[in-house]
């Protein structure tokens, strides 16, 4: 179990990295397309928060405390958060880095869950899968 709850670990810190990167793109992003990525954005980083909070409690659901600081949290992310995106263009190369690196994580979770027959968490985790695939397949038509 404990295999598990560190795979969930990284996930819920990943998932928290693309939120604040989210938004920060929303606070910052300015231009031609700033109204439709401002609204973009703005929906990407509501539903990484709400991401956020669940993951937590299914962390918690597996008689484990969830990361209680930044520094917690910043020990189990593998999304690298240094990226300083300016322009649009740069904005979403850097969420689908991002995305990638959340899809990577629940999918090590996901291998695990199963392994140990946590049904209810692998229900989970394959909702948020089809959500981290439709967010990457929006921001790479934005990037076309």
């Amino acid at each position: 179990m404990e295999q598990l709850t560190i795979a969930m670990k990284i996930a819920l810190a990943n998932t928290f990295c693309m939120y604040v990167k989210a938004h920060a793109h929303h606070w910052n992003v300015e231009g031609m397309n700033f109204s439709q990525l401002h609204d973009f954005f703005g929906d990407l980083y509501v539903d990484l928060h709400g991401a956020v909070d669940t993951t937590a409690e299914e962390i918690r659901a597996l008689k484990e405390y969830a990361p209680r600081t930044l520094s917690d949290l910043y020990q189990f992310k593998t999304i690298n958060e240094g990226n300083v995106a300016i322009t649009d263009r740069e904005m979403l190369e850097d969420l689908d880095i991002a995305n990638n690196g959340v899809i990577e994580s629940l999918n090590k979770a996901m291998e695990i869950a199963n392994s140990v027959n946590e049904q209810g968490l692998m229900d989970y985790l394959a909702g948020r899968l089809d959500t981290h695939k439709k967010h990457g397949w929006m921001i790479r038509s934005h990037l076309k």
